[in-house]
């Protein structure tokens, strides 16, 4: 058993676990973090982080897990559980199905380092400029959200099919601008990963199987049970960090980290697209 492999399967699924529900695109991070590792080859590595995201999506079932399961249980009946799995239901519908009739071509055309870059520094960009403008909250609770409510986050998460733009942050921002608080549209976010991740890793895992091989047992499951944990570290991370600060720390992170993306390309250091 290659150990270092194996270690190297460890950090990218703390990678994984740390930036997928923070508003800073896990796709980039992941991005620098396989190619400074050389980490498998890419088709492989393609279907290893598409896996580990499953980790992280346990993560946050695990921590709403008394919330689903009452939503689960309760959903014949009219209510908060019934309500919360139709806003999921209606949020996750337009990016996944925009992703499966137009994500091979947006993937081909889009995912280049300029493109990245920008969307890092344009998103925090209007991170800066949503923290700035004086938000008018119309809903204080996961369960004062209605479909109309879950339909314009869903929307907003579509911008996520853009290579760095962040799939918590587009729908945590678009959430914030539409009205509804930055603990909520978080909270929000967290859910609403469920459905998303989870359909396009078993999907990828579907697809890419026979890439795989009982050799690569150990070096998934590591990379697993890292994103779960740090999945779940950060989630509740942030949670505690959003009761005392915004968003404005993660905007300038994302700008610094969009001209490393167009520095690192430009010098030859990482290739982006290979």
């Amino acid at each position: 058993m290659d150990l270092i492999l194996l270690f190297h399967a460890f950090i990218m699924g703390l990678v994984e676990g740390i930036t997928e529900f923070l508003p800073i695109s896990s796709t980039g991070h992941l991005i620098l973090t396989g190619h400074l590792l050389g980490f498998l080859d890419k088709d492989k590595r393609d279907v290893f982080e598409i896996f580990i995201q499953l980790g992280a999506m346990l993560a946050v079932m695990w921590e709403y897990r008394q919330r689903l399961v009452y939503a689960i249980t309760h959903a014949r009946e009219p209510g908060p559980g019934r309500q919360l799995l139709i806003n999921i239901a209606v949020a996750a519908v337009p990016a996944m199905a925009l992703a499966k009739l137009f994500g091979t071509e947006i993937k081909a055309v889009l995912f280049n380092p300029v493109t990245v870059a920008i969307a890092f520094i344009v998103g925090g960009i209007i991170i800066l400029w949503a923290e700035k403008r004086q938000q008018v909250v119309r809903i204080h609770s996961v369960d004062d959200m209605r479909w109309p409510d879950a339909l314009k986050v869903g929307l907003a998460q579509c911008l996520a099919l853009i290579p760095g733009t962040s799939r918590s942050g587009s729908t945590i921002v678009g959430g914030m601008l539409f009205g509804i608080s930055r603990t909520v549209a978080t909270e929000f976010s967290f859910l609403l990963g469920i459905p998303v991740l989870g359909t396009a890793s078993l999907y990828s895992i579907y697809k890419h199987w026979h890439l795989l091989s009982t050799d690569d047992l150990a070096i998934f499951a590591v990379g697993f049970i890292a994103s779960f944990i740090f999945a779940l570290i950060a989630v509740r991370a942030l949670l505690r960090f959003l009761a005392n600060h915004t968003f404005v720390a993660f905007a300038w992170y994302r700008i610094a980290f969009g001209v490393v993306v167009l520095l690192t390309a430009y010098s030859g250091l990482v290739n982006w697209v290979d």
